[in-house]
């Protein structure tokens, strides 16, 4: 069995560059064409990110109300179309977008619509699952009134499950979407560029301020779409 000496269990440089990168936290580089590419480069992930988002939408809302079985009144129906869907979105939800991600670059090269892709799949079968939950977890007793007043099972969705849901499910949009800018930084390997792409430059050329400039922009951006998500849902409730 190989024996690992102290000193070979630890890069020798690693601590000062450890430091090197701590210090230039509080040193960005916030020159104008930094700036300007950093501003550029954030955009770029924004846009990639809300269109990973709107496929997930594209996914997950059908697909959610139809694995909430609310509206099939034959129980057997209802039964097997939530088991199936139910499972079709475990599947989607259950590959990390990196390993979506490469394999969309198998079958389509490095492209961005590969990290679309990426984003969109999982997440369209995670708000599968949040969607067909809220619904089926409504309170009984709104939407029994609905019923006395015969609404079809569409009605009482329309008009009593949706409206009851909608505040939990538009501040859930709003964390999916965080998560879907962190995704797409993270995925710049497979052509979408953005913050990440940014950082990995600045990284390679040991320019460590240059990296702390498109990573205070990413966190500007999420903590811009954490107050954006707070001021909707105040509007809501």
């Amino acid at each position: 069995m190989a024996t690992v000496r102290p000193g070979e269990a630890l890069h020798t440089g690693g601590l000062g560059a450890l430091g090197e990168i701590t210090s230039s936290a509080f040193t960005p580089d916030l020159s104008w064409d930094t700036i300007r590419l950093a501003a550029i480069a954030a955009f770029r992930t924004l846009m990639y990110a809300v269109a990973g988002m709107s496929i997930a939408l594209l996914i997950g809302v059908p697909l959610g109300i139809a694995a909430s079985g609310v509206l099939f009144r034959n129980p057997l129906a209802r039964f097997g179309v939530v088991v199936a869907i139910r499972g079709f979105l475990a599947v989607l939800r259950s590959v990390h977008e990196i390993v979506w991600a490469v394999l969309f670059v198998f079958a389509l090269g490095l492209s961005p619509v590969a990290g679309v892709l990426a984003i969109g799949i999982p997440y369209g079968g995670i708000l599968g699952r949040i969607i067909a939950e809220r619904i089926t977890d409504a309170p009984e007793r709104p939407l029994d009134a609905l019923r006395a007043t015969g609404a079809s099972p569409f009605q009482v969705l329309m008009y009593g499950q949706l409206p009851i849901a909608t505040p939990d499910l538009v501040s859930y949009l709003f964390y999916r979407l965080e998560c879907a800018v962190r995704a797409a930084a993270v995925l710049s390997f497979v052509g979408l560029g953005g913050l990440g792409f940014r950082i990995t430059i600045a990284l390679d050329d040991l320019n460590y301020d240059e990296a702390w400039t498109s990573i205070y922009a990413l966190v500007i951006l999420v903590a811009g779409i954490d107050l954006w998500s707070a001021q909707v849902r105040r509007r809501l409730l």
